[in-house]
């Protein structure tokens, strides 16, 4: 058994060690909100937060977590009111929609980092790929939840 912390919660998980920490959210916990996209952390689709840390999940292993403490999509905000969240509702951001829980993360992992971030910072920043290509109201997005809207 694995202790995790996940979304504020001590979970016991019951996976072999080099269980990729994406699969154990998904399939034993239930927390379908992170996807597969590539399976080797290329796409961003997998992306959680390890302590504050963007991480693609799909490359971890669950045994490396240790005692981190994880943030999934559904542990941003249960009523979607995380200032990305309602950016990117504002700004319909998404197409197809599935890359955009990675995309989400990875956002909010660059606004604590840098709270007003430039169009420079965000390129450097957004690494994951959207397959609808709304890289510009991706940034829009960005914007308006750092209070910068361009």
């Amino acid at each position: 058994m694995i202790d995790l912390k996940v979304n504020g919660t001590v979970h016991k998980v019951d996976a072999a060690p080099d269980t990729p920490l994406l699969w154990v959210l998904r399939d034993n916990l239930g927390l379908t909100g992170t996807k597969y996209g590539c399976g080797i952390a290329q796409c961003g689709a997998c992306t959680v937060h390890i302590d504050g840390t963007p991480t693609r999940s799909c490359s971890v292993p669950v045994s490396a977590v240790g005692a981190g403490t994880i943030v999934t999509i559904e542990g941003l905000s249960p009523d979607k009111s995380h200032a990305v969240q309602k950016a990117w509702i504002a700004e319909q951001v998404p197409q197809c929609g599935f890359c955009q829980s990675g995309q989400i993360m990875a956002a909010v992992a660059l606004l604590e980092k840098t709270p007003k971030p430039t169009d420079a910072d965000i390129d450097a920043a957004m690494t994951n790929i959207c397959r609808c290509g709304t890289y510009q109201r991706i940034r829009v997005a960005i914007h308006r939840a750092a209070g910068t809207k361009a």
